[in-house]
């Protein structure tokens, strides 16, 4: 039985599974921050350094052809919204800490794909840094629905269904 190999890829590359299209990957990398995050006593009542990168895969970003923010990841807005975690979350761990900027940069700032790596630096004399790297995929979302009151019929006429008259 073959066993699975890991990789670990530089923080800017593509993602490890082929998505349907490709993705413009836009990152921050290198953001730190400071927060109270940890499971022992020394950890729970002191902020301590975190270093975070994030990748976030767009398909094919409007902003190619358009040259505006507003049609790409704006990595200032992300940054704030970083900052913001940093001071409101209540999380122990840094992969949930690592699962909620994945969340925020899915739902929030509508990302395809995103890579994320949390590291506390420097957190033992022996080592460099300790930390957690993890990827996730957008759920699928569903398609777009009209709201107009003849949707739904139109939606039965498109799949061949032709509603009947009702009898008088």
């Amino acid at each position: 039985m073959p066993l699975l190999q890991h990789t670990l890829l530089p923080s800017h590359t593509a993602p490890t599974t082929t998505p349907a299209a490709p993705l413009d990957l836009i990152f921050i990398e290198g953001f730190s921050g400071h927060t109270v995050i940890g499971i022992h006593d020394s950890e729970l009542h002191v902020t301590q350094p975190l270093v975070i990168d994030v990748v976030a895969g767009l398909p094919r970003a409007a902003a190619c052809d358009t040259d505006r923010i507003a049609d790409t990841l704006d990595y200032s807005v992300l940054r704030e919204r970083l900052h913001r975690l940093l001071r409101e979350h209540r999380l122990q761990l840094l992969e949930a800490f690592a699962e909620a900027v994945c969340e925020i940069v899915l739902v929030e700032f509508h990302a395809a794909w995103v890579r994320v790596k949390v590291v506390k630096p420097r957190k033992f004399d022996d080592l460099a840094a300790v930390g957690v790297q993890i990827e996730r995929h957008a759920a699928p979302r569903p398609a777009a629905t009209s709201t107009s009151p003849g949707a739904p019929v139109l939606r039965l006429i498109g799949a061949g269904m032709v509603p009947q008259a009702p009898s008088r």
